[in-house]
């Protein structure tokens, strides 16, 4: 290829003809990993001007020039001083330049050029991963997608197919193939997952296809075969036997084992009777963590009617697709014999557990309900109650069945009750027989309003100095020990009357406090204390009074606090508290006194008999004159 550059001005000659100037040089093109001695060979600048003399000559700017590219300054030969790798760069940018040797000045208009590497083979695909993991449904038909591999050649894809990558399976093409995408597929129908679970496949990516020289590599696809359900359960005995005494309770009397190759999640067994009349005693139920056939009593057994039952049980999996199922449908059937053994009972409740109510506070020896057992063995002994870890408890049961309770019960400590009843068979005339049963009884602790409401936490309100008329100082609730059943209200009414406070019922449990007439002063009072009652609408109707330390606070004209007192620790302490710390200290007070006086009457004692008669007798007199 050829290409000439020519200036954009022409410059007049001597005789004033204009004549045109340019560069022309071919286009440069170098092989990458090119072989033999370096510098290599790349092209020529050549220029038409008559500005190339003997001080002229050839210079290179740009991309790697005078390092890896250089110029003969004499004639404008272009060689390169390495060997270049087109995969790190495909071409580099430059530019020709004649200059004069003594001034440096250019002579001619600079000109770009570009020298390009060209491509060879010499990079081997390469696959986007190290390992490759498939799957296909075990059983599928020939022609299934499993997977998909890619390799990416790093070659010019526009030269002579060096980087055009072709497919081929090397190992496992018995069972898979691929195509030149790459895309694997099933090469054969019904590969079976119980016999092989997985194939290691070695695929080859190639370039150059159909050519003699070409460079690959290889990797691994991993292919898992996903389980199905293909297979039938069988029994891993012709025989099950089991002892079930007659006193087992309703619930699991045996466990049947089958056998089934699938995976667990492909595991379907149903379990059946052969004979409809045994459905009315027992029922099989399928465990689904280990597919066993769970063999289920129904009714309660009874050696004096019937010692041993006699049963066939088939189990199937209705679930297998009988297009890829391994062997016909067979009839996996197996015979259970169950043995009822003899065993003397213990008495049995009329109930599983018993449930009763009653009213908090209700009256003493009150008799809540009964509880009731039998003995079912024909002897039919009496039986005898008691309750098993009863201490401190309000409630008792007596040795003939009833519940009574011993003390007041009170919802607010304890809402329910709950307890084991042991029932005792007695036989007067043999020694303790100690078949005993246990019963669970549940009481309920109804609820009676017994208890006021009162603030539902600890309110401590602030208000300004100059706080104006329907200023909002808190917003309060309540709660009540008693349950709060829908519908439940609380009132709220100031106690106090005459108070610069207003105690505003918001009809919804909730009340607002209100400045009623405005501005405080602290030096009067930095506290306020508002009694305020709150009612229920429970019935009997319960009350009570709560008060709230309510402090004064210096603010800014912003309304903002800048200044409060802590309310004093008293203030915070109810009323019946405060009522005995005062008689508390009257006590102590009037104690004091008492101390006092009779010492000093003592002192006086003392005096009086360290004096003589005649003094004794002039006071006597002196006393009497004044008499």
């Amino acid at each position: 290829f050829s290409k000439e550059i020519t200036n954009s001005e022409s410059y007049p000659a001597k005789n004033s003809r204009r004549v045109k100037r340019g560069w022309i040089w071919n286009q440069m093109f170098i092989q990458e990993e090119q072989p033999g001695n370096l510098p290599h060979y790349v092209g020529k600048l050549q220029i038409n001007s008559s500005n190339v003399h003997e001080n002229a000559k050839f210079a290179i700017q740009g991309e790697s020039a005078n390092t890896i590219f250089k110029v003969n300054e004499r004639n404008g030969d272009i060689y390169c001083f390495e060997r270049l790798d087109r995969e790190k760069k495909i071409e580099y940018h430059l530019m020709a330049l004649l200059v004069d040797k003594r001034t440096n000045k250019t002579l001619e208009h600079p000109s770009n050029f570009i020298i390009k590497v060209l491509d060879i083979n010499d990079n081997a695909p390469e696959f986007t991963q190290k390992a490759f993991n498939g799957s296909v449904n075990e059983m599928s038909d020939r022609g299934i997608f499993v997977t998909k591999v890619n390799a990416v050649d790093k070659d010019d894809p526009t030269i002579g197919g060096n980087a055009d990558v072709n497919y081929r399976i090397i190992q496992g093409q018995e069972y898979f193939t691929i195509d030149n995408n790459g895309a694997i597929y099933t090469a054969v129908p019904n590969l079976d997952r119980e016999q092989k679970d997985t194939y290691e496949v070695l695929v080859e990516a190639r370039d150059s296809p159909g050519r003699t020289l070409y460079l690959a590599s290889t990797a691994i696809v991993t292919i898992r075969l996903i389980d199905i359900n293909d297979n039938f359960p069988t029994f891993t005995e012709r025989e099950f036997k089991f002892n079930v005494p007659e006193t087992g309770s309703w619930g699991r009397s045996g466990r049947l084992k089958v056998e089934d190759i699938d995976e667990p999640q492909n595991r379907n067994t149903k379990y059946s009777f052969l004979k409809e009349r045994f459905q009315e005693m027992f029922a099989v139920t399928t465990n689904a963590i280990t597919n066993e056939g769970i063999l289920i009593l129904k009714k309660p057994l009874d050696y004096e009617s019937v010692k041993q039952y006699k049963m066939d049980i088939e189990a199937t999996d209705p679930l297998i697709d009988l297009r890829v199922a391994r062997q016909p449908r067979p009839k996996s059937i197996t015979n259970v014999i169950i043995n009822v053994l003899d065993v003397d009972e213990p008495p049995v409740f009329s109930k599983p557990f018993y449930k009763f109510e009653i009213s908090e506070n209700s009256k003493l020896t009150n008799i809540i309900g009964f509880v009731s057992a039998k003995d079912p063995d024909a002897a039919n002994r009496n039986i005898r109650y008691s309750m098993r870890n009863f201490k401190d408890e309000p409630i008792k049961v007596t040795s003939t069945g009833n519940i009574i309770n011993v003390k007041t019960l009170d919802r607010e400590t304890a809402d329910w009750h709950n307890f084991t009843v042991v029932a005792e068979e007695v036989d007067p005339s043999n020694p303790p027989i100690k078949k005993e049963s246990l019963g669970l009884v549940f009481i309920k602790v109804l609820d009676v309003n017994d208890n006021a409401p009162e603030f539902a936490e600890h309110y401590a309100p602030r208000v300004c100095e100059n706080a104006a008329h329907q200023t909002v100082i808190a917003n309060i609730s309540a709660t009540d020990k008693d349950e709060m059943k829908p519908g439940t209200k609380f009132t709220y009414y100031s106690a106090k009357k005459e108070n610069n406070f207003t105690v505003q019922d918001n009809h919804d449990n909730t009340a607002t406090i209100l400045v009623k007439y405005g501005y405080f002063n602290r030096e009067v009072a930095k506290f306020h204390y508002l009694p305020i009652v709150i009612s229920d609408n429970g019935q009997p109707e319960q009350s009570s009074t709560n008060t709230l330390t309510i402090t004064v606070c210096k603010c800014n004209e912003k309304g903002e606090f800048t200044f409060c007192e802590e309310p004093a620790k008293l203030a915070a302490v109810s009323v019946p508290t405060i009522i005995i710390i005062l008689v508390s200290l009257f006590l102590i007070i009037l104690v004091v006194a008492i101390l006092a006086v009779l010492r000093r009457m003592q002192k006086k004692d003392t005096n009086i008999l360290g004096k003589n008669t005649a003094e004794i007798h002039e006071q006597l007199v002196t006393y009497d004159e004044e008499g």
